[in-house]
């Protein structure tokens, strides 16, 4: 394993949990493998590894990109990760502010349901 997949996969158990890199782990086909190592290396062990921004700022920079790009199903993952990075609903709601006024109000209001659903979710609630 690599220098950088092997800091990726450390910082990436850190944010998302032991039991998600498990699962997309179990999951991960010969097809893609090689997709898989470009996010270990590339986003988890180079970007997510580099020390000026917290996993907190990390996590309210990816989530306004994320909503600002309509990405629903990776704002949820990310709203879960928030768990481990310390980002909070207050974090949240201002990004989604900011991704209104430069990305534009349906984008954050879709990404507002997401990140609702999400909270939800990880309640317990219905």
């Amino acid at each position: 394993m690599s220098e950088a997949r092997e800091r990726g996969m450390k910082t990436r158990r850190a944010v998302l949990g032991d039991a998600h890199v498990d699962r997309a782990e179990a999951a991960k086909t010969a097809f893609d493998a090689p997709f898989q190592d470009f996010i270990a290396e590339g986003a988890w062990g180079s970007v997510w590894s580099r020390p000026h921004f917290t996993k907190r700022e990390r996590s309210i920079v990816t989530l306004a990109l994320l909503a600002a790009g309509g990405m629903e199903e990776e704002i949820a993952m990310h709203v879960r990760a928030t768990a481990n990075t310390g980002a909070t609903a207050e974090d949240l709601i201002e990004t989604m502010l900011h991704v209104a006024v430069y990305a534009g109000v349906p984008r954050a209001n879709a990404a507002i349901k997401v990140i609702k659903r999400t909270y939800a979710e990880m309640e317990g609630k219905p």
